[in-house]
């Protein structure tokens, strides 16, 4: 029988759940996380307040004509595009651990259910060895749903007749 994996993601998170072969429900694996990609903006900012030193002058008194303002308020940002260099990171490391995992023989058949934007990080990062096995991609937000809220959605039951 097909090892059938279902990774339920968002920017910050990657559960891993098995789908028991006997039915039933979702099985958890095993649970990636990446805590700096959901950092508030204001941390980030934060962070970076030392390389932002705006209105920063370089050798010159104040009011001459030879005055230099830093660019490093213009050159680097914070907040949104750090998020953003962050989730890449970690959806790059999401494929990569499948990647290794497929080449284990860990699954055979993939589904992958993921908040929209972070779906679109994953599809950027997904190789030939991992493409062939997935059978369903889900643009949902389902991460802090219980393995049996995401087991009815994803492997319903047929009515009772």
């Amino acid at each position: 029988m097909k090892k059938i994996w279902v990774v339920v993601a968002d920017e910050a998170i990657a559960r891993i759940l098995e789908w028991p072969q006997g039915g039933g429900e979702l099985q958890s694996v095993e649970e990636l996380t990446d805590p700096d990609a959901h950092a508030s903006g204001s941390d980030l900012q934060r962070d970076a307040y030392g390389r932002r030193a705006a209105g920063v002058t370089h050798g010159a008194r104040q009011n001459t004509p030879h005055r230099l303002n830093s660019v490093a308020n213009i050159a680097s940002s914070a907040g949104e595009d750090n998020q953003h260099l962050e989730a890449e990171g970690f959806a790059r490391r999401v494929v990569q651990h499948l990647t290794e995992a497929r080449q284990q023989g860990r699954f055979d058949e993939l589904r992958i259910v993921a908040a929209p934007r972070f779906l679109g990080m994953l599809r950027k990062y997904i190789n030939n060895q991992i493409s062939p096995t997935i059978t369903d991609e889900i643009d949902k937000d389902l991460i802090h749903m219980q393995n049996s809220e995401i087991t009815q959605r994803l492997f319903p039951r047929p009515p009772a007749a």
